[in-house]
């Protein structure tokens, strides 16, 4: 790769990325949308992966969700190949969205779970790998991530926003601004993708990022997104901690007994209930599905069977018995 002057904001990205890795970190995978976040994040890599030796893939997921959404993905192949540092020609993965109506979520869920379901294959696939998968969320995203957690009321898990490491899953830039990926993109002379969802009101994240953040930089000052950010760190510091004691308190059976969990403190006797749930694939679980069960624990009165993502859960002679609901 040939040598050349970082611009100052280049120069945060590649030292981010930099400083997230560590002698785990084997090869690279970095997923890019062709937007200022991942671009920037693929120079950052790059970089990154060239001095340590590593093995440095980029992958492109194609939704098909938006018209024209092949010719977004070969843009932004294109645009990695035409860097100019040494990578190959990123891989274009299409996948197929399909929305489960048995899980109680909707498009986006759903579409997350494919672009993992195909990062998983490309981390899998590299030679060295399984590689540690590339993300370029940014502090803004985790400042709106921790709002909307707020506003769901889904408590100090979901306050705790996203984890800069998650299994095969690294962050590199939950420290930086947008502004600075943007810059990153201007200093290189890239025109990132605009996705047009980042601009449509009808998404909460996007109302969020365009009118309640604005709204609270002004009223409170600057340095919002980065109190949140902190928020976040705290609350995951708490959260993974409860999260561990739920681990030592679940039994790990395929039913649970009401008398042990009702001897529970609240907050673990409810993430032994989310553990029990997501063993059995209830996944997109909201608060009201574990409040919904934790009541046929606390406030039992024969009430039914309660109705969970992919399942119903149904006490029975004082144990909490999942029943598993067909696909379509």
């Amino acid at each position: 790769m040939a040598r050349r002057a970082l611009g100052p904001a280049t120069l945060q990205v590649v030292q981010a990325v930099a400083a997230a890795l560590d002698g785990t970190d084997t090869a690279l995978v970095t997923a890019c949308s062709g937007g200022p976040d991942s671009l920037a994040l693929v120079v950052g890599a790059q970089h990154a992966a060239s001095r340590r030796g590593l093995p440095h893939t980029v992958v492109v997921v194609d939704h098909g969700l938006q018209p024209g959404s092949a010719a977004v993905a070969a843009r932004a192949a294109a645009t990695v190949t035409g860097l100019g540092l040494g990578l190959g020609v990123a891989d274009v993965r299409q996948v197929q969205v399909r929305v489960d109506p048995h899980d109680g979520s909707g498009p986006e869920a759903a579409a997350r779970r494919s672009r993992y379901a195909a990062l998983d294959a490309e981390s899998a696939a590299v030679a060295g790998g399984p590689a540690t998968v590339l993300l370029g969320h940014t502090r803004d995203d985790q400042a709106e991530t921790v709002l909307l957690g707020l506003a769901r009321g889904s408590g100090s898990r979901s306050l705790a926003g996203m984890a800069p490491r998650t299994g095969p899953y690294l962050r590199p830039l939950l420290g930086l601004d947008r502004a600075v990926t943007v810059a990153t993109c201007a200093e290189l002379g890239l025109e990132p993708w605009s996705d047009p969802h980042n601009d449509d009101p009808a998404y909460a994240r996007v109302r969020v990022r365009r009118r309640v953040l604005p709204v609270l930089e002004d009223e409170l000052g600057p340095g919002v997104a980065a109190a949140l950010a902190r928020t976040a760190a705290l609350a995951r510091d708490d959260a993974d901690l409860l999260d561990a004691l739920a681990a030592d308190a679940d039994p790990g059976t395929d039913t649970l007994g009401c008398a042990e969990l009702a001897a529970l403190p609240a907050a673990l006797r409810r993430r032994v209930l989310r553990r029990w749930l997501a063993r059995h694939g209830s996944e997109d679980l909201q608060l009201d599905h574990v409040l919904a069960v934790e009541a046929l624990v606390q406030d039992w009165h024969g009430q039914r069977a309660v109705h969970v993502p992919r399942g119903t859960v149904a006490r029975h002679q004082g144990r909490l018995l999942w029943q598993a609901v067909g696909r379509g």
